[in-house]
């Protein structure tokens, strides 16, 4: 494969101005196959008729861009196929560092019929060992996608097909690799194909992390059982694979029969409906236990509260470990950990991969690749887990632990503790803090004092009944944690606030009690020790390339600036991944995506509104919200900066239109968007959880409005910190931080509206400054190549021809 090529910035060469003549009805231009760089449109389009978007003689259009593609007859990607899935193995979990991993040799060697740790019997259907032929020579990469495609009933991408080239390339060469993937391509496919046939030819483990249960379901319900079955013969055998999730994710049989304590419930303990709703809700899980083979949470279907699940499971620090639990042999954990190992392709999350990077146990099988998809999100999740609290509660919980299993004066001066900070950061105000105030200082010196006391009194495992030790476990993981949180904040606030490896802040929200937090300035060099420096990894979303480069995101994940690709060298035998020493090898890959954006979707920017304020959404937005909804006739998801934005749009236009409006809280965010997709005249209004993820697509979406660029509050004690360090080396802190977050919640924003190849509709940006400040072509140049225009009679015009033409 030739060098990589990348989208560069490009300036739209359109205004208002332009018309082109009215159509006559010459053929629709064909859709778009995948490219790895934008071309510059050329000409005006020759539509036909029936589109929906043609206009009258007064109205601007969009124009074409010039291709050199061929038309398609098959719209479906690889991954949308409506084969139903056929599920093969039952998913696995992480057992959080417990106990060690085995080395990939004997991993393969225990394919077969292998027994989980502690004597309990792995589950699943097949195993690498079972069904090998010794007489095939596994294909080659591109005859396996060929074969995979075709066997999940979709077509051939150009995208695709380069995508999982540059894995393979990846793959041979160690080089790390970056690939953007719009939606449509079958970036799943892409990466799965080489990732498995390197698993099985290479008799090792290939990790798949991702960042939403979703997507984690998507590739173990449905993805990797059709690729199993498509890839057997050409393979040699069917290629296995599991789902690693922490062990507080699984039901612990243990807690189940009674040898554990109860956790003490904050609220239960003063009010007796939160105890009697507790209750019913442990009790359907007791119900459940004895019916379930995997004890995974998100198989307890409806779920419970997270206090209710906390009663029956355990994380890794407060097990017992299967060599002493007395149902060991039988604990799911244990034996979902004990297939990961055996395992092909294990597929896991962002969180528990930190984990595994930042813990010294390892928490995941042996593994040489790593693939992380919906990578946009690492950086915050892997923050998150390196991050730590410490609270009022938190502390007290752990007391009460502490005073089932050591002397009540030692328990009570850490309740003490607890109430001590409680004080101090109720009369503190929110925010950053640089230096702290004496009253915390001592407060923390009294925590991390109280905490040490407790640990000591716990001890270490000794010989002890199977209740006395779990109650010892139950208190020593929390309290342990309060310890070392206390001193990591005690010695951040020795360093020169300048000098800080942390940030600290005093967090109130939601309502809730204000609690002490912590959490890394910056997580590259974590990323470039503990993951570049270990394994080839494979980063991939349908948004990485920010202003046009990978480079902004790529310097957050520790990498060097891009530089020019290089063709993967021709031998068959892999290289090592650089190592710790050398600067991480990386390539960037726009694959593009076969949807025909500039003539699908218009990007419209209300550059006529002013700047939204702090006070609300302004009246005029109100105004262009409703006109642009009812030219919709519905069919509107609003994306709002806040609940508070989201809730007065919602309650005003519920005034002025006759079709429904949704709200975010009403409801599940799953039912309101089932709602909202049944009923095309629906509108769905909220705010984070609706920018990624919603995936709505034929007539019920052709409208996503969002009220203004969603830069992170002036006030995020992370982000500030982040802005002023980068400032400070002389960077650009507002575009690298401030910049960078806006961009990546625009571009998933904007991944709403076209969902399937025949989809269309507008992106609407109430705030003007996209169109008038400085940094909107960098925010621009990061959304997919929509047709651009400030002219609210077009957007309303088009919009009107899409809600007559879908009836």
């Amino acid at each position: 494969m030739g060098p990589v090529e990348r989208r560069s910035p490009v300036a739209s060469p359109w205004t208002d101005t332009e018309r082109r003549p009215r159509a006559g009805g010459g053929p629709r231009c064909p859709r778009r196959a995948a490219v790895t760089s934008v071309t510059v449109p050329a000409s005006v389009p020759n539509w036909s008729v029936p589109d929906v978007f043609e206009p009258d003689g007064t109205e601007e259009l969009p124009p074409e861009l010039t291709r050199s593609s061929e038309p398609t007859s098959d719209t479906r990607t690889a991954e949308s196929a409506d084969e139903p899935p056929r599920r093969d193995l039952t998913s696995g979990s992480s057992a959080d560092g417990t106990g060690p991993t085995a080395s990939g040799a004997e991993r393969r060697a225990g394919k077969g019929s292998g027994t989980g740790k502690g004597g309990g019997t792995a589950k699943g259907a097949g195993t690498a060992a079972a069904g090998i032929r010794t007489d095939v020579e596994p294909a080659d990469l591109s005859t396996l996608l060929s074969v995979a495609v075709e066997a999940v009933g979709g077509s051939e991408r150009d995208g695709q097909t380069a995508m999982a080239e540059a894995v393979g390339n990846a793959i041979e060469s160690g080089e790390h690799l970056a690939v953007q993937a719009g939606t449509g391509t079958g970036k799943s496919l892409a990466y799965l194909v080489p990732a498995i046939r390197h698993a099985v030819t290479a008799h090792t483990t290939v990790v798949v992390s991702t960042a939403t249960i979703a997507l984690q379901r998507q590739l173990v319900d449905r993805d990797l059982p059709r690729l199993a079955d498509a890839l057997a013969d050409s393979l040699g055998r069917r290629p296995t694979f599991a789902i690693l999730k922490g062990r507080r994710n699984y039901l612990c049989l243990n807690r189940i029969h009674g040898n554990a304590p109860d956790e003490p419930d904050e609220g239960a303990l003063f009010d007796a409906f939160a105890a009697s709703s507790l209750e019913r809700e442990v009790r359907r899980v007791h119900d459940w236990a004895s019916d379930t083979e995997t004890g995974d949470r998100d198989e307890l279907v409806p779920g419970v509260s997270e206090r209710a699940w906390r009663q029956v499971s355990v994380t890794g620090n407060e097990c017992l470990g299967a060599h002493r639990c007395p149902v060991g042999s039988d604990c799911f954990a244990e034996q979902a950990r004990d297939e990961a190992g055996r395992a092909d392709v294990v597929v896991t999350n962002h969180a528990l991969l930190a984990i595994d990077a930042l813990d010294d146990r390892p928490v995941l099988p042996e593994h040489d690749m790593v693939v992380v998809d919906e990578a946009h999100e690492l950086v915050d999740r892997v923050t998150t887990a390196a991050g730590g609290e410490l609270s009022g509660n938190a502390i007290k919980q752990a007391a009460r632990k502490c005073g089932r299993a050591v002397e009540e004066e030692i328990a009570d001066r850490l309740n003490e503790a607890g109430e001590g900070l409680e004080f101090v950061l109720g009369e503190a105000e929110p925010g950053r803090l640089g230096e702290p105030s004496r009253q915390l200082s001592a407060a923390l010196s009294g925590i991390r004092d109280a905490a040490a006391a407790c640990v000591n009194a716990l001890g270490p495992e000794q010989r002890e009944d199977v209740e006395s030790g779990s109650a010892r476990k139950l208190a020593l993981a929390p309290t342990q944690e309060i310890q070392d949180t206390a001193i990591r904040l005690l010695d951040a606030f020795e360093e020169p606030e300048r000098d800080r490896r942390d940030v600290i802040w005093i967090s109130a929200e939601n309502n809730r009690p204000p609690s002490l937090k912590v959490a890394p300035l910056g997580v590259g060099g974590l990323l470039r020790e503990r993951l570049f420096g270990q394994r080839t990894t494979v980063l991939t979303s349908a948004t990485l390339a920010l202003g046009g480069s990978f480079d902004t995101l790529a310097s957050q994940w520790g990498l060097p600036p891009q530089r020019e690709a290089r063709p993967a060298t021709d031998t068959a035998t892999a290289q090592e991944p650089p190592s710790d020493d050398s600067e991480p090898s990386w390539v960037g890959l726009d694959v593009g995506s076969p949807f025909d954006y500039p003539r699908s979707g218009i990007l419209y920017v209300a550059r006529h509104l002013p700047k939204p304020g702090r006070d609300g959404l302004p009246d005029a937005y109100l105004d262009e919200l409703t006109e642009l909804v009812t030219a919709a006739g519905g069919r509107t998801l609003g994306l709002f900066s806040s609940m508070r934005a989201a809730r007065q749009a919602s309650e005003q236009l519920r005034e002025r239109l006759s079709t429904p409006v949704l709200c975010q809280g009403e409801d599940s965010t799953s039912q309101l968007v089932g709602s909202f997709a049944a009923d095309p005249a629906t509108s769905l209004f909220g705010t984070l959880s609706l920018w990624q993820g919603v995936d709505v697509p034929g007539q019920s979406l052709q409208l996503v409005v969002m009220d203004r660029i969603p830069f992170p509050r002036p006030d995020d004690p992370l982000a500030s910190a982040r802005q002023q360090a980068i400032s400070a080396r002389g960077g650009n802190g507002f575009i690298t931080v401030a910049g960078t977050h806006a961009a990546l919640l625009l571009a998933q924003g904007a991944g709403r509206l076209l969902r399937s190849a025949d989809d269309r509709g507008v992106i609407a940006i109430l705030d003007p400054r996209l169109s008038t400040a400085r940094y909107g072509g960098f925010l621009r140049a990061s959304l997919p190549p929509f047709w651009n225009t400030e002219n609210p009679e077009v957007v309303r015009g088009a919009l009107r021809r899409l809600d007559e033409a879908a009836g």
